[in-house]
């Protein structure tokens, strides 16, 4: 990949990532989803605060995003344009440039781009995410082990170039994310899942 579709790829990659469905959606409702929950404007938040249909909808709405972006750059550069695409909707997603850079933590957007690129592994990794949430009801944890495990298959079956690296350095964002999150799970206080809206102050 040369460096002028690089930078072309990261550019429309990090304007696509940069629209958050949830802010969207939310200010449909009358909303400012970066103002309540756990402030952050990723799907888990929005079912917390809005239910989960609207979740449902900012899930979608972040899939489909990550996919779009994913698609232009492979069409730009390749697999590799593919790879660098991904991340930069991630980057997106997490600090937006036409929300102050105040986003959501990159999950949806993450756990898309693997599944797309990689779907076997995804799957695996998904299904096992899945059960440790159910078990748990700590959506970040399941969050965070999606990442980890994804990184350390990838790296087991397709090596570190370039699939390791690259779910590495989704992981890292992941982890830079959710910091608080993990603050609180080491505590024990972190939200646990739940599917009861909440009520507007």
């Amino acid at each position: 990949m040369s460096l002028p579709q690089f930078l072309l790829t990261a550019l429309i990659a990090y304007l696509i990532g940069s629209f958050s469905s949830g802010i969207f959606v939310a200010t449909l409702k009358g909303r400012d989803i970066r103002k309540e929950g756990s402030k952050s404007s990723g799907a888990t938040n929005v079912t917390r605060v809005l239910g989960p249909s609207y979740g449902l909808v900012t899930f979608l709405g972040d899939f489909a995003k990550s996919a779009l972006a994913l698609g232009a750059g492979y069409l730009i550069a390749g697999l590799n344009g593919a790879l660098a695409a991904s991340l930069f909707t991630v980057i997106g997603h997490n600090w937006p440039v036409y929300y102050q850079f105040k986003g959501g933590k990159g999950v949806v957007c993450s756990v898309a781009v693997v599944l797309l690129i990689c779907p076997l592994e995804a799957s695996i990794v998904g299904a096992i995410t899945i059960l440790i949430i159910w078990l748990t009801r700590y959506v970040s944890l399941g969050s965070l082990s999606f990442l980890a495990l994804s990184a350390l298959f990838l790296m087991v079956r397709r090596g570190m170039h370039p699939y390791g690296w690259w779910a590495l350095i989704l992981l890292a964002l992941g982890l830079f994310q959710h910091r608080e999150n993990i603050g609180r799970l080491l505590k024990g206080t972190e939200n646990k899942l739940s599917f009861k809206k909440k009520t507007s102050a």
